[in-house]
């Protein structure tokens, strides 16, 4: 049988941000002189450029310069992916983004318009995320037998929606596993997906956990699962997947921060030291955690690692689940 197609939707998007620009009185540093831009491969809204938006306003404390949020969602990444990789390599722009560009792109498109490890200089991964699968607060379904029994009952006759490529392949791996047939649905951004779920367009909606701790605390939304072997402490009334009798459905992204290829060492290594400074701020993490979200750091070089080993794994799991683009 063929293998799933990923289809796109066309949506708006959300123009360039100014997250702070207040000066740190009286500090004045070598690095940077200017305004920092950090381009984000998402909509605003979306779980990266959200987290990014708390990082970046202490940045700019410590820096005492502007730091700008430019959002280029969109082309599953591809163009904001291009931008950061032919931007000035003077630490003056950095690329947030999530495994979506460095390690689900190179298994999805033969040819990409960037390297994701030739034209770019890892500074810090920034944490990693399981999924969560979403139905309306007031849907029959309650658990993730209920929904597997009623795609197959049903089959072809379900959407699902996914607002990035790794929830996309996260809901086809659930696909795999169980054999349902169920039609996808693609979004920009998680955000741009809900009102779907919530009209009942949408029969579920796979997601990060952070927009889905966001919708299930608002009460609009049910988690099913989370897709790891154990509960989410962000989300302890939701199982997990080994809970919910799919052991294997096993499954996470992360969001990390990289430079431009030939961005100088030093200056890499000073990214590296006051981003991961920021995350480890007391106001940060509190903001953070009230997200569901909690920072895990690195060194350049254990990024870069990271980065190599991820792009295998996405790759392995996108060929077993045939997913293939239009």
């Amino acid at each position: 049988m063929p293998g799933p197609t990923i289809r796109r939707r066309r949506v708006m998007t959300a123009g360039a941000a100014t997250v702070a620009m207040l000066p740190a009185a009286g500090r004045a540093q070598a690095f940077p002189g200017e305004r920092v831009t950090i381009i984000v491969p998402f909509p605003a809204g979306a779980a990266t450029d959200i987290t990014t938006r708390v990082v970046a306003e202490r940045l700019s404390r410590t820096w005492g310069q502007a730091v700008v949020v430019d959002n280029k969602g969109g082309g599953n990444g591809l163009p904001a992916a291009e931008a950061a990789a032919r931007a000035r390599p003077d630490g003056h722009t950095i690329f947030a983004t999530s495994a979506m560009t460095h390690a689900v792109n190179p298994a999805l498109y033969p040819k990409l318009p960037y390297d994701p490890i030739g034209d770019f200089e890892p500074i810090t991964r920034f944490g990693t995320s399981p999924f969560v699968v979403l139905v309306r607060a007031d849907s029959p379904i309650r658990t993730l037998a209920d929904l597997t029994a009623l795609l197959k009952a049903e089959p072809g006759k379900h959407n699902f929606g996914a607002g990035a490529l790794p929830a996309r392949v996260a809901s086809e791996l659930y696909r795999m596993l169980t054999g349902v047939e169920v039609v996808s649905i693609a979004y920009k951004s998680n955000p741009q997906a809900f009102p779907d779920l919530l009209s009942g367009q949408l029969t579920f909606l796979t997601i990060d956990t952070i927009n889905g701790k966001l919708q299930i605390d608002r009460g609009a939304m049910r988690g099913l699962v989370v897709t790891t072997a154990g509960r989410n402490p962000r989300l302890p009334d939701v199982p997990s997947a080994a809970e919910a009798g799919l052991p294997d459905f096993r499954i996470w992204t992360w969001t990390g921060f990289y430079a431009p290829k030939g961005t100088p060492k030093g200056i890499v290594e000073g990214l590296n030291r006051d981003i991961v400074a920021a995350c480890r701020d007391p106001g940060v993490l509190a903001r953070l955690d009230a997200m569901g979200s909690t920072p895990e750091t690195t060194t350049p070089d254990e990024f870069a690692e990271f980065t190599r080993t991820e792009m295998e794994r996405w790759g392995g799991i996108i060929r077993r689940a045939g997913i293939k683009l239009d």
